[in-house]
Order: C-alpha cells, then structure tokens, then sequence
C-alpha cells in the first residue's frame, strides 16, 4: 500500500516537472523571438514620430500620390536648342588651307611677271582662327565655311585689284568634329557632315545605343555647359534633336537609380529601373509579387529620405527642416489601394518592404512550441 501511494507520488511530480518545462519552454520561446524577415506593421508603428520615434507613417492617398510623383527632368538650355545647324566643311583652329587667286590684269597684286594666277598653299589657322592673306590682312576663318572666306577675302582684294576670283580648300585637318562614347555601338570621333549635323543622325553613325531605349539618356558637354535628357526624348520632343558644334561631346549612359526589395516579396534583391518611371505596383511585381504564404497586403511600406520641400507638403507642415525620414504605407486590401500602389511612384534608393501577416507569426510560434513540447515529452518518457 506504501509502495503502491509512492508510485503515485512520485508520477505527480513528475507531471508537474513536466508540466513546469513546458511553461518554461512557452516563456523561452516567448522570449527569444521567431525566424522573421523583418519588422511586423506593430512594430514599424512604434517608431513613428507620433510614438516619439524618428521617422513619419504616412497613409498613402491621392494627395500624397500626388504630391510625392517626382521623377527626374531633363533637358537642354536655350544655348543648345537655339544652335544653328554647323557646316560640314567648317574651318577649325590647326586646319591647313590653300588659296588660289586670279587677277584680271596682266600685272597683278600677287602674281608673277606674266601670270594671272597666284598660289598660295599650306596656310594654317592660328590658335586665333585667323589667316594672314597679303592685301587682304588677317581674316577670321575658324567658325566660317570655306566659302564665306573666298567672299571675305574677294571682298577686301576688290578694293586693290579688278574683279578678282578665288578659291578657298581645305587641304588638311578634320574639320568639326565630335566624340561619342558610353554605351554605343561604336566609341569614336566622327566629323560633323551634311547626313550628321544632328544629335541622332550623330547617334546612328556611332552604331546606336547598346542599352535599352527607355532607360539610356544621353549627355552633351560643349565647353563648359553640358545638358541631359532621356534617349526617347529626341523622337517624342524633335526640340532636344539639337545641331551639334565641333568639339562636342556625346556620353551615353544607362539609368543608374534602383529600390531595394525587403520583406515577404518573391525575391529580396536591389532592382534597377528599367523605365522612366516605375510605381509601387511595378515594384513588387518586379521582385515576382507578394509571397503568398507569407505576406500580410495591409502592410506595404515605401521607406524614403524624402527631401525638405516634398516633405512639408505631405505632412502639412511649415516647420519640418531638412530630409525627412517617411515610411510610406500601401494597404492593397482597401478598395482603391491597388490603384494608390498602381499610382504611388518608386523613386531612386527607395526600399519596399512587405510585412509578415499575424497568422504567419502565429502558426511559427505554435510550430515551434509544438515542436519543442514533443521533445520535452521525449525527454520525460526516458526519465521514466
């Protein structure tokens, strides 16, 4: 009888010591926390400026939709879109002439005894852009063509000798010329000719762009200027097929901005533009969507730096200073939020992060109790 009310003592005790690990089991897993990818939609709310934390929740709408759609806007100074179309014989600094000149009395300015015509060869513009012709002095010909130089100089001759006639040719030098380089087909200098004398005739004789059209923009550094705009520009806007200047320099250059995607997305991964403009629906569907079995869709966040002037017009406030931390959220469940995320735009360095449904932290968490229960069953089926 003693033996037998021991044995059941002893099978009481043991319960509760089973019973006692397995709260503690509950408290440990309680206390170190799950397997996530990331912050839950709580726990970004936590950290919101109205919780004494440092960055703005803003509830994506129209207005913010609105306010928030800025992408980047190029183009060209009046300086390029007023330049005239430039000769293909134009003369340069360092280019090489000849001159002949005839004269219609037998004893000229400049031809010998008994001859009517004079030859001058080899005469090189100086750094100036000037010639020096005897009689007719230092005439400008860098920028002219060689047939504004033959007028210029018969102009001045006329006053010395009758009815003078000359010839002006380009004996050596390239003439104008511009270099393309960056993402073409063919790197190189090419001069500016009758077919070349605009930015994508130019374009087409380098080979064409070697990256997508939608995302190549295209850089011209003249001097000391320089102007930008989107590839497709030159054939939706025919303003910005502007006429090229000897010297010129052509750079083309894929889209460098990116977002990065976090979360419960079918991919995480830092993604590249692959147009001008992309939105948060575009985004998500980039990275291969919402993972199913795990996204919650209330909890869509843009994180952003958003600059001073955007900033106060979203929150409506004049004494924000600065760069504002903004955490955009997107709920797609609502009756317009697919068209809000359809709207919303994604700019350069942006991260989209997708949270984790509750269910998914719930079903991890019984998971993981219902795993370590059983091992602690096994652990007291040795003990006994």
């Amino acid at each position: 009888m003693t033996s037998t009310y021991n044995m059941h003592a002893r099978r009481r005790a043991f319960s509760w010591g089973r019973a006692g690990m397995a709260l503690a089991i509950v408290g440990l897993v309680a206390s170190c926390g799950l397997p996530r990818v990331g912050p839950s939609k709580k726990e970004i709310f936590a950290g919101s400026v109205q919780q004494e934390g440092d960055a703005f929740i803003v509830v994506v709408n129209d207005r913010v939709t609105r306010a928030t759609a800025v992408t980047p806007s190029f183009g060209f100074s009046d300086a390029f879109l007023n330049a005239g179309s430039l000769g293909s014989d134009t003369i340069r600094p360092g280019d090489t002439l000849g001159l002949t000149i005839w004269e219609n009395v037998t004893d000229g300015l400049l031809a010998s005894q008994g001859q009517n015509a004079t030859v001058l060869e080899e005469v090189q513009v100086d750094g100036a852009g000037f010639i020096f012709v005897p009689y007719a002095g230092r005439v400008r010909a860098a920028g002219n063509t060689p047939e504004a130089i033959r007028r210029i100089i018969t102009a001045r001759l006329d006053e010395q000798t009758p009815d003078p006639q000359v010839q002006v040719r380009r004996l050596a030098g390239d003439g104008a010329t511009v270099s393309v380089a960056g993402a073409v087909l063919g790197q190189g200098v090419f001069p500016i000719e009758r077919p070349t004398r605009r930015l994508s005739s130019m374009l087409a004789a380098a080979g064409g762009i070697s990256v997508q059209p939608s995302i190549a923009q295209v850089t011209i550094i003249r001097g000391g200027h320089s102007g930008k705009i989107w590839f497709q520009d030159l054939y939706d806007n025919p303003r910005f097929d502007i006429a090229l200047r000897g010297g010129d320099r052509i750079l083309v250059e894929e889209d460098r901005r990116s977002f990065t995607a976090l979360g419960a997305t079918g991919t995480q991964n830092r993604v590249a533009f692959d147009s001008q403009t992309i939105s948060a629906i575009e985004a998500i569907a980039t990275v291969g969507g919402l993972s199913s079995s795990l996204a919650d869709p209330t909890g869509v966040f843009v994180f952003r730096n958003e600059p001073e002037a955007i900033a106060r017009v979203v929150m409506g406030r004049n004494d924000l200073i600065g760069a504002q931390r903004v955490a955009y959220v997107l709920d797609l469940t609502r009756p317009n939020g697919m068209f809000q995320a359809r709207d919303f735009a994604i700019r350069d360095d942006d991260t989209v992060y997708v949270t984790e449904a509750p269910f998914v932290t719930w079903n991890k968490t019984i998971s993981a109790l219902t795993g370590t229960l059983a091992s602690a069953n096994s652990v007291a089926t040795i003990g006994e």
